[in-house]
């Protein structure tokens, strides 16, 4: 056994095996807790909240998605992408992280313009008065604030692969929105109570978290010209796809906010709710994979191998997690209520989605860190032409329906990004 040993520390790869098993442990371990602890806030706003309340807080949840997306329309990648060229040097890396900070203030005011109006048009459409829709708009600034900067400030930790102190910070807001949910919404089981609930511990979050940034690059350091320029340029090319991307990851709560009714919308975000723990794979290969793969020489056979290997082990990770949810669908649903009882072969369909959806979004982050774009002209056409071919095949205005939808859209947008990415790797 110590000859085995022995020969095994003397291995060339000996070393990596060990620091890729620690820096996954320590990510894993993390995101079980950060997401399990999600998991419980989610369940308990289910819970606690009526079905016309769950349904608002489903369609703000969603508003703030596309709000953020619309602030950032591909900064994010930018600095990721710029950030990547000089992660060593501390004042150039605060010199990407400023200009980045810099442009998303700009681009958060046409955001709050466009989403805002939208956002209370929905409520009020699905029964919302005039003060409860202002009320759940105004509670989602806090999170809206946060989310400025959070995914900005976490590329300097990734980067470095610092990743003990970004855990200690998502699981500490994690705990806070816990907290705070479990002592207000017993007592005011509103939506815009639980969407504070959760904003307030992220902006908290957010504060901790410029410290974590601050040490590794230069905060002194005033947003560059060249730099914004190098953004910008990215941003063109990124930010339709991105927003599309975003608006077509969201398609069946629009649909069903429009054309189906508030039970539909309550469930959809029910099942949602469940399906978040993938989340857990999703944070892990953000937070250690994409930098490295940011981080790769342009080398065709490295990029193809390391692509291959990434998207082919999250395939067979989200195969069997559809396998467990099949098998202890009754248990599942037990935990969100007898409200949401009977949905067995929707929070099938509800998981498969999502995963298809996970898998589409890393390899857009894949590609995306490269600096590479695929033309958004060509992307959102073919996606058109299937929105409208599935909408007239398949009935929108109730829940199957709307996730079948959601499964083959999110097919056709998984199978062009992963053969834009080939196209990209081969070319080189």
């Amino acid at each position: 056994m110590k000859n085995i040993l022995k020969k095994l520390k003397q291995h060339p790869k000996y070393d990596s095996i060990v620091n890729w098993a620690k820096l996954i442990s320590i990510t894993g371990s993390a995101q079980i807790i950060v997401q399990a602890v999600g998991f419980a806030s989610g369940i308990l706003v289910i819970r606690l909240l009526p079905v016309q309340e769950y349904a608002f807080y489903t369609l703000a949840n969603t508003m703030l998605g596309t709000m953020s997306v619309l602030a950032d329309g591909g900064i994010t990648t930018g600095v990721m992408a710029q950030g990547g060229k000089v992660w060593q040097d501390k004042e150039k890396m605060g010199a990407v992280l400023a200009t980045g900070l810099d442009l998303r203030k700009k681009f958060a005011i046409v955001s709050l313009l466009v989403s805002v109006p939208i956002l209370i048009y929905l409520l009020l459409h699905n029964g919302a008065s005039w003060l409860t829709s202002l009320l759940i708009a105004l509670a989602l600034i806090p999170a809206f604030y946060a989310a400025l900067s959070d995914s900005l400030l976490e590329i300097v930790p990734k980067l470095h692969q610092t990743i003990l102190p970004l855990q200690k910070n998502q699981v500490g807001v994690g705990l806070g929105r816990l907290l705070l949910t479990g002592l207000t919404m017993f007592i005011f089981p509103w939506a815009f109570i639980g969407i504070l609930a959760a904003g307030i511990p992220r902006t908290l979050g957010n504060i901790n978290l410029r410290k974590i940034g601050y040490k590794l690059a230069d905060k002194n350091q005033k947003p560059d010209k060249e730099i914004r320029n190098e953004i910008l340029n990215l941003v063109k090319k990124i930010m339709p796809t991105s927003i599309y991307y975003c608006v077509s990851g969201q398609i069946t709560i629009w649909l069903i906010s429009v054309f189906g009714n508030t039970t539909s919308l309550a469930q959809l975000g029910a099942l949602g709710r469940l399906s978040t723990l993938l989340s857990i794979f999703g944070a892990i290969v953000i937070t250690l994979i994409i930098p490295r793969f940011a981080k790769l020489t342009m080398d065709k056979k490295i990029l193809l191998n390391h692509f291959v290997q990434i998207i082919g082990l999250l395939t067979v990770l989200l195969s069997i997690i559809v396998f467990i949810v099949y098998l202890f669908s009754n248990s599942i649903l037990w935990m969100i209520g007898d409200t949401y009882s009977g949905l067995h072969f929707e929070l099938l369909l509800s998981i498969i989605s999502s995963g298809i959806g996970l898998l589409g979004g890393i390899v857009f982050n894949l590609y995306s860190s490269r600096g590479w774009a695929m033309s958004p002209f060509l992307m959102i056409s073919i996606n058109l032409i299937s929105i409208i071919i599935l909408a007239s095949i398949l009935d929108l205005s109730n829940l199957k329906g709307a996730l079948y939808f959601n499964i083959w859209l999110g097919c056709i947008v998984f199978l062009q990004l992963t053969l834009f990415s080939l196209y990209k790797i081969v070319k080189l």
